[in-house]
């Protein structure tokens, strides 16, 4: 058979030691080729029919000709290329199988090919069975014709099931394909029960149609007189091919399914790896009895259930285990926020083990402020979730260190770059003081925020970004432009990850236009509206993970009853010391200084500018109301020199040498205070008491 990229394949655990003589004469097995993968899957039927063993079988295709002489090879691949180009759902071929001793037989193949949704083929799933008798002669197969023509429409049936279970992912997939499909109908099944192995006992997980349900059966011991928990003892199928055959065997179950008039049953165990994971009951109310080649196909039936089952209960099992991990990355606790009204919320798309690395967080910050975090880390993986499980550690604690939003984003880019990984991040974060409603946003290719009004409208925020993460460090590019913008009372800022905006086949900016469409639309209250975000992100099925943070800014009678803002101010940015003059203005504006608000501006921005001019190190500014008998504004600019001011006089033509007289003239009291190596250079204005 040809070869599309094989590599080395696992076998079946449960290959027997002695075949089972009912197999030997009726070998159908079935198989799995992944078409871009390579891999060629046999179950341990399938090897049966080519007589080879585990051991003799390296998993790739070209190396089943040790038992597939050149010519049957050769028309083999032709009629699978032939369904291939033809677009073909199904094809079929005889060939022969030269046995170990030297013996030839025929083989049939026959096979259901998967496409993507570009038609390309994907996956070949279906059996192969031993033809040698149906094809002895000439005179033998136009007396089987018939027979055969209804044992390959049976086999239809099994390769359909197989090819619908190949798309489940958990045991309720697999229980919707047995009860909805129309195969099984097309088997003549009228009931259908099936259990799982727990421990000792088997609980029922299926079973149907509705009302079929045997009192007492729910959870049974294994040891108990039930056809379900015979064919778990033995690994053996039980066929049940009379109602006296049923009612003799089993007569504290046949009473129960007397209603259903039931003619005959077949019981299957379903065995994984060698050992029994369940077992699966198919009943029948228009037949007695069971072929061989009947039989043949059930027994196959079984196989490719339990291959699903064991399948689906890993995928389970690992995608607990992957979201366990993300949450165990994420926050646990989300901080209360003055001032605001915060939700978060997390969507995993991840398959299985594959966990994605996006994350969000939110940090108090010196001054009073907070700091909002989304991001996403390249790749879906555990090593993505553990590189942004230390990615967003780092963020916190520079930010917490009282840094700008610019030196924090450069500092964590440095951090990723030097970790021993080749992964990148994009990532916004935005520093918000809630009493100004300033905000500071820096941006490392990620997408940008959106603001919702009070009035419902939303509207996407240009921010000028720079590199992702861990790149802009390896360029040497670590230049984070800040944009500002302020968030009225009432507003909603709405961070999110791509897994909210990116759909197959859609523009990016579309997929903005319909966020953007769908908040203004959403309910007012911000954890009502990051639910339903995340129900929309659940209906469209994403295949990534969704990270959201919603942070929306309370009314003014919320945030005027005190306030702190603390700004750094490094020395040679000008552009710093602009940014610092309009939050002053801001928050002195939002705290109601009145006609106070020029005058202290204009103080604050000589203390800093006395910095920047007499010292060789930044410029701390902290404003903060102080309560008491009287309302206060409080100023202090704190530097890393330890020389006290001193007021000079700058004469009539002097440029400077006013900034401590101007403090001095404008203030209501202020002093200077020693602060470890350096100095904090304060001063105090009364103000009105808020209306």
């Amino acid at each position: 058979m040809a070869d599309r990229g094989a590599s080395a394949l696992s076998v079946p655990d449960d290959w027997p030691a002695h075949p089972d003589p009912f197999l030997a004469l009726n070998r159908m097995g079935t198989f799995d080729w992944d078409l871009d993968a390579g891999l060629f899957h046999m179950d341990a039927q399938a090897y049966q029919v080519f007589d080879l063993l585990p051991e003799e079988y390296d998993g790739r295709p070209e190396t089943l000709a040790l038992r597939v002489p050149p010519p049957e090879s050769s028309r083999l691949d032709a009629a699978v290329a032939r369904a291939i180009k033809d677009g073909s759902e199904n094809y079929g071929a005889y060939f022969r199988v030269r046995r170990r001793d030297g013996t030839l037989r025929w083989a049939r193949s026959q096979g259901y090919i998967r496409r993507d949704e570009t038609g390309r083929p994907r996956r070949v799933i279906g059996i192969v069975r031993d033809a040698t008798e149906e094809l002895a002669d000439s005179e033998a197969r136009s007396l089987r014709a018939a027979q055969d023509a209804a044992f390959r429409r049976q086999t239809d049936v099994v390769q359909f099931i197989t090819a619908a279970l190949s798309h489940a992912r958990s045991v309720q997939d697999v229980i919707d394909v047995l009860k909805d499909t129309v195969g099984l109908r097309n088997l003549g099944v009228a009931s259908l029960v099936m259990g799982l192995v727990e421990a000792s006992r088997i609980r029922l997980v299926a079973e149907g149609p509705a009302g079929g349900f045997v009192p007492g059966t729910r959870v049974t011991r294994i040891d108990e007189p039930y056809p379900m928990s015979e064919v778990v003892r033995t690994l053996s199928p039980r066929f049940i091919e009379s109602p006296e055959e049923f009612a003799g065997g089993y007569p504290i179950l046949w009473p129960h399914l007397l209603d259903l008039d039931i003619t005959s049953a077949a019981y299957l165990p379903l065995i994984a790896q060698a050992r029994p994971i369940g077992a699966m009951g198919l009943l029948y109310n228009d037949r007695r009895g069971f072929s061989a080649e009947e039989r043949t196909v059930l027994v196959a039936l079984g196989t490719s259930v339990a291959q699903s089952l064991q399948r689906a209960m890993l995928y389970e099992q690992e995608k607990d285990l992957a979201q366990g991990l993300q949450q165990a990355m994420l926050p646990r606790t989300i901080p209360s926020v003055r001032g605001a009204d915060v939700a978060v919320r997390y969507r995993s798309a991840s398959l299985g083990r594959d966990i994605g690395g996006d994350w969000y967080d939110l940090i108090p910050l010196p001054g009073g402020r907070v700091g909002a975090v989304i991001g996403d880390v390249q790749g879906h993986d555990t090593h993505a979730a553990a590189v942004m499980g230390q990615l967003r550690i780092v963020l916190r604690a520079y930010a917490t260190e009282g840094h700008t939003p610019a030196t924090v984003m450069a500092r964590a880019s440095v951090f990723l770059h030097e970790l021993d990984t080749d992964r990148f991040a994009t990532c916004l974060y935005a520093a918000a003081d809630l009493t100004t409603g300033v905000v500071q946003v820096v941006r490392a290719g990620h997408i940008d925020p959106l603001v919702r009004h009070v009035d419902g409208s939303c509207l996407r925020i240009p921010v000028e970004g720079g590199l992702p993460l861990g790149l802009s460090s390896e360029f040497g590019q670590l230049e984070y432009p800040v944009t500002t913008l302020e968030l009225a009372p009432g507003q909603t800022l709405l961070l999110c990850t791509d897994g909210l905006v990116e759909q197959p086949g859609a523009d990016l900016d579309d997929g903005m236009r319909t966020l953007t469409t769908l908040i203004a639309k959403g309910p007012d209250d911000v954890r009502d509206l990051a639910d339903r975000l995340i129900e929309v992100a659940e209906e469209c099925g994403g295949a990534d993970d969704v990270a959201l943070l919603l942070l929306r800014r309370r009314g003014l009678d919320a945030v005027r009853t005190g306030g702190r803002f603390q700004q750094h101010v490094a020395p040679g940015d000008p552009e710093a010391l602009g940014l610092a003059r309009r939050l002053i203005r801001a928050a002195v504006g939002a705290w109601g200084a009145g006609e106070r608000t020029d005058e202290i501006e204009l103080v604050a921005d000589e203390l800093i500018t006395n910095v920047l001019m007499h010292t060789e190190g930044c410029a701390v500014v902290t404003l903060k109301v102080l309560s008491g008998s009287d309302r206060r504004l409080r100023v202090e600019v704190d530097d890393s020199s330890s020389a006290l001011p001193r007021r000079r006089d700058a004469g009539e033509e002097g440029v400077s040498g006013r900034g401590l007289l101007l403090v001095d003239r404008l203030a209501d009291v202020w002093g200077v205070e020693a602060r470890g190596g350096g100095k904090c250079v304060w001063c105090e204005f009364l103000v009105p008491e808020p209306g």
